[in-house]
C-alpha cells in the first residue's frame, strides 16, 4: 500500500504544480513566457519526486510509464492496476485542490479548464492529437526505460534526466494538445472541468488517454528489442 500512496501522492504533486502553474501563467504563444514556465513546472515536479518517492514507487507516477515497464518486464499485473488507480485519484485530489485554491481565492484560471488538455491547438483533429500524444509519450518513456535500465549507470542523475525530457516534449506539445503524455493527468483536471461547466476536455480526453498508451507500448517493444 505504500507504494500506491507514493504514486498517489506524486501524481497529485504533477498537477498541482503543473497544472496549477499553467491556470495561473496561462500558455500564450504569442507571449510564450506560459510554455516555458508551464514546461518547467511539469519537469521540476518529476525531479522533485523522482528524489522523493522514487525509492518508494520507481515515481512512475503516470499509468502510461506503468504500462511501459509493464510491457518491459519489470512489474507485475497486480501492480500495474493499483498503480494506475492510485495514480487517477491522485491527479483528481489535485485537481479538485486547484479547483478549491483558485475559487476560494478567486484567481482566473488562464486555461478555462484546470489544465486540462485539448485540441485547439491541432485545429480540433483527433487524429493529430493523437499523433503528437503517441510521438511525445514513446519519447518520454523511451528515455525512462533507458535511465532505468540496469545497465545504464545513470545512477542519482537519473531523476533529473527524466525531468528534463518531460520540460522538452511540454515544450513541444503545450502548443499543440497542452501536452499529456499522462492519462491520469489528463483525466483529473478533464472531470474537475466538466464537474464546473466545462465538458469540452472530458468529450476529448480519450485522445489522452489512448495516445499515452500507444506511445508507451511502442516504446517499450523498442527498447527491448534494442537491449537485447
Amino acid at each position: 500500500m505504500k507504494k500506491y500512496l507514493a504514486e498517489c501522492i506524486g501524481t497529485c504533486t504533477l498537477v498541482v504544480l503543473g497544472c496549477g502553474t499553467a491556470m495561473l501563467v496561462g500558455c500564450d504563444a504569442a507571449a510564450g513566457g506560459g510554455y516555458i514556465l508551464t514546461a518547467l513546472a511539469f519537469g521540476l515536479s518529476i525531479v522533485a519526486m523522482a528524489y522523493c518517492v522514487g525509492n518508494i514507487s520507481g515515481c512512475h507516477i503516470n499509468p502510461a510509464v506503468s504500462l511501459g515497464v509493464l510491457l518491459a518486464g519489470r512489474m507485475d499485473k497486480k501492480d500495474f492496476w493499483g498503480y494506475i488507480i492510485a495514480q487517477c485519484v491522485g491527479a483528481l485530489v489535485g485537481a479538485v485542490v486547484l479547483a478549491l485554491i483558485f475559487k476560494l481565492g478567486g484567481v482566473q484560471d488562464m486555461t478555462g479548464g484546470f489544465g486540462s488538455n485539448g485540441l485547439g491547438g491541432v485545429n480540433g483533429s483527433a487524429f493529430a492529437g493523437l499523433l503528437v500524444e503517441i510521438v511525445l509519450t514513446f519519447i518520454f518513456v523511451l528515455c525512462i526505460l533507458g535511465v532505468t535500465s540496469g545497465k545504464a549507470g545513470h545512477g542519482s542523475f537519473g531523476g533529473l534526466v527524466i525531468g528534463l525530457t518531460l520540460t522538452g516534449v511540454h515544450i513541444l506539445g503545450i502548443g499543440l494538445t497542452g501536452t499529456s503524455v499522462n492519462p491520469a493527468r489528463s483525466i483529473g483536471p478533464a472531470i474537475v472541468a466538466a464537474i464546473s461547466g466545462n465538458a469540452a476536455p472530458l468529450a476529448c480526453v480519450w485522445v489522452f488517454i489512448v495516445g499515452p498508451l500507444v506511445g508507451a507500448a511502442l516504446a517499450a517493444y523498442c527498447y527491448n528489442y534494442l537491449e537485447k
